[in-house]
């Protein structure tokens, strides 16, 4: 394995244990097609080791670089996920690879709950910030402040709603770092023009609140060996 030098404006997406595969492989998709512009960018999936790891459905991933190879990325992505998620949130390896990424990172973003590890890291602190519907009242303990949209750029901080708002946000991100044309162009060759059966979500008849009891349950079992954390997020 080679690591990344400092030539390569490097993006680097974060997998660990137990993260959603749809929030690390959509944005991937998307963000791997600037690999194909000339423009000096390089692609990775970075993790703590190399081996492989469980996600949340049957299909395994394995990063193509340690934390340690790619020290200093040009953009840092953390996917989302439930149980793994929240055990994330008290990985020191983890936590600590995302706060020294995000001195020099342009970017350091994020899809779905992956705003809670952000969080965690303590890089949320003062910024506005969204995650997945079911959870987004959780980032306020954490000094940041909740927004209900698809993608939420805060400067250097941008963050996305839940799995498929991946997708949106690697768009934008692909905009941000090369221009409007190339972004409308990664969309067509990826040909994203969402048209879901049953139509848009309705959020006004989505009783957030009575999800609340769930999203507890998740927490009090993934967090049983971390009750700091734990305790924190069910107050």
């Amino acid at each position: 394995m080679t690591s990344v030098t400092d030539e390569t404006r490097t993006l680097a997406l974060v997998l660990y244990p137990g993260a959603t595969a749809l929030d690390l492989i959509g944005p991937l998709q998307v963000l791997a097609a600037l690999d194909q512009f000339g423009l000096g960018f390089r692609t990775v999936v970075v993790a703590e080791h190399t081996s492989p790891m469980a996600t949340d459905t049957p299909a395994g991933l394995t990063a193509s670089h340690t934390f340690a190879e790619v020290p200093e990325p040009h953009l840092v992505l953390v996917p989302g996920g439930v149980a793994g998620t929240y055990r994330a949130m008290a990985d020191p390896v983890l936590l600590d690879y995302l706060r020294v990424a995000a001195r020099t990172a342009r970017f350091v973003t994020s899809v779905c709950t992956g705003s809670l590890v952000l969080a965690a890291a303590g890089l949320l602190e003062g910024r506005r910030a969204t995650t997945h519907w079911t959870q987004r009242d959780l980032l306020a303990k954490f000094g940041a402040t909740p927004v209900a949209e698809r993608w939420v750029d805060d400067g250097q901080i941008i963050t996305a709603a839940g799995v498929s708002a991946g997708i949106d946000l690697a768009l934008h991100l692909v905009e941000r770092l090369a221009g409007a044309k190339i972004a409308r162009q990664v969309q067509l060759f990826v040909e994203y023009d969402p048209q879901p059966p049953h139509g848009p979500l309705d959020w006004s008849a989505v009783d957030i609140p009575s999800y609340r009891p769930m999203v507890a349950g998740w927490i009090g079992e993934a967090l049983a060996d971390h009750p700091e954390l734990r305790d924190r997020l069910l107050a």
